[in-house]
């Protein structure tokens, strides 16, 4: 796979120079055009150790304007991202459509390094690749226009590069000793790279590698491929970019689970109290020791409108600190939020470790609200289920303890609550025209709901449908499952 980028290619100065003013006045060209865009460019510079990746990297901020660049460069871990899913920190440095992002050593560098120390295995090594895949698959089919060059050296020429960047005193600051011993293991380093690249170079994110040897070979081939591919990808109707999609949802039986949940569930006053009390204290004691061990909460509520979320929400917090939770109102998604993928928004609120944070209304939007009201694309919204399942995966991995709530009502009774918050002052906010038009969809919902679950309750993630018509009994029941789940764990 590297043999085509180890010939030791070379350009002129009077070919460089006749060709980069144009150059530049081209890159700068398509950021403007770049910004009335409805995708982002997502840049990825990786290579080998020498090959100019920084300097390229300082090249491309030399030629553009950073006003419409973002770059990020990614050293080992911080204590603030280790405590959260390995792949936080990438989705938070993702660029808003409109903009170019530069990730300067980006997911690849750790399992290239790791595999190579023999800090992981070969089916480790697959496994996270797999996944890289996965994410990469999310972005693209996202719109994103994901740009990944491997900047390369031979050994001889690295051997070089290294030891005449350390030989002279204005540039030795450049060398580590980590880059001197790796001139030991480069063949090493080359076959793991290799593997990687093999593995990762796929349909939809190919690798595109890019000799390093000479300077301005490398700064013109990088500039025109960057320069290209945009100009390429603005030619394409976005229409035809997605995938050819059967909605198989057309002709399922309309009886769905949640016409077999128990909605007859009581507690009497006087018995709520005294298991309301109890499932807090146990709560509180549990809260404790997950945050003593690090051990994360994400609970994830849905419901029908009026099912009882605040309340529920509301008896939950009581009985923890203030300082260990999060509780995270998702409404319709911001301009911020709506230049980038859905889960991004979800990604940025996960807390550090030990912490709880819960989601008042979720990622499952995609696959309710923004469904059944259009607002996703058929192709969008099927996709989502893995994208979603995913995600979950990525969280449980991680040691996340996940809860997923479905409070669930009937028709009736949702009738009844709205009714009841007409006439309270204080409730009168929560109750909208919306709320009674979505009323007509009900069983549009209900379909949707049904879906939800038949796709998305797995094993490290299962759903928890709460019989709701009676408050009392659905915020003690959620209280049980949320204690039961941490007893297993704390």
């Amino acid at each position: 796979m590297f043999e085509a980028a180890e010939l030791g290619r070379k350009i002129k100065k009077t070919v460089y120079n006749e060709e980069i003013e144009g150059l530049r006045a081209d890159l700068l060209q398509c950021q403007q055009e770049l910004l009335d865009c409805d995708f982002s460019v997502v840049l990825l510079i990786s290579g080998v150790d020498g090959a100019g990746k920084g300097e390229m990297v300082n090249q491309l901020h030399e030629w553009m304007d950073p006003r419409y660049l973002e770059t990020t460069a990614f050293d080992a871990p911080t204590e603030e991202e280790r405590e959260r899913p390995h792949f936080w920190r990438y989705w938070r440095a993702l660029p808003p459509k409109g903009k170019i992002g530069i990730h300067f050593s980006s997911w690849y560098s750790d399992p290239i390094a790791q595999r190579l120390n023999g800090q992981i295995t070969q089916s480790q090594h697959e496994a996270y690749l797999s996944r890289v895949n996965t994410l990469e698959k999310m972005l693209v089919d996202d719109g994103t226009l994901l740009i990944k060059m491997w900047l390369h050296l031979g050994k001889k020429h690295y051997k070089q590069r290294i030891r005449h960047l350390a030989s002279d005193p204005k540039t030795a600051w450049r060398v580590s000793k980590k880059n001197l011993d790796n001139i030991k293991v480069f063949d090493e380093f080359r076959s793991v790279a290799e593997d990687t690249l093999r593995q990762t170079s796929t349909g939809h994110a190919p690798w595109i590698i890019v000799e390093g040897y000479d300077p301005r070979y490398r700064s013109l081939t990088v500039g025109r491929l960057l320069r290209d591919m945009v100009r390429k990808r603005m030619e394409v109707d976005p229409k035809t970019l997605t995938s050819p999609t059967v909605d198989w949802t057309a002709k399922k039986d309309k009886t769905t689970l949640l016409d077999f949940v128990d909605l007859s569930q009581a507690l009497k006053k006087k018995e709520y109290k005294e298991q309301l009390l109890h499932y807090q204290a146990r709560l509180n004691v549990l809260a404790r020791k997950a945050h003593k061990q690090k051990l994360s909460t994400v609970m994830a509520l849905e419901g029908w409108d009026a099912a009882g979320k605040g309340g529920m929400i509301r008896r939950i917090i009581h009985a923890l600190d203030s300082r260990h939770y999060r509780v995270i109102p998702v409404a319709a998604p911001t301009d911020e939020e709506k230049a980038r993928h859905y889960l991004w928004r979800f990604w940025r609120h996960l807390q550090r470790a030990g912490h709880m944070t819960i989601f008042d209304r979720t990622w499952y939007g995609r696959v309710l609200v923004e469904r059944i009201e259009g607002y996703a694309r058929t192709d969008e919204w099927i996709r989502a289920y893995q994208e979603i399942n995913e995600f979950e995966e990525e969280l449980t991995e991680h040691g996340i303890v996940l809860m997923k709530y479905w409070l669930h009502i009937d028709k009736n009774e949702q009738l009844a609550r709205f009714k009841a918050r007409e006439q309270i002052s204080y409730k009168q906010h929560k109750i909208t025209d919306e709320d009674y038009r979505n009323r007509e969809r009900w069983d549009d919902y209900a379909q949707a709901v049904a879906d939800m679950v038949e796709r998305t309750s797995t094993q490290v993630a299962p759903w928890h449908i709460i019989e709701g018509n009676d408050k009392r009994y659905a915020r003690v029941r959620a209280l049980q499952l949320l204690c039961d789940r941490l007893e297993q764990v704390v």
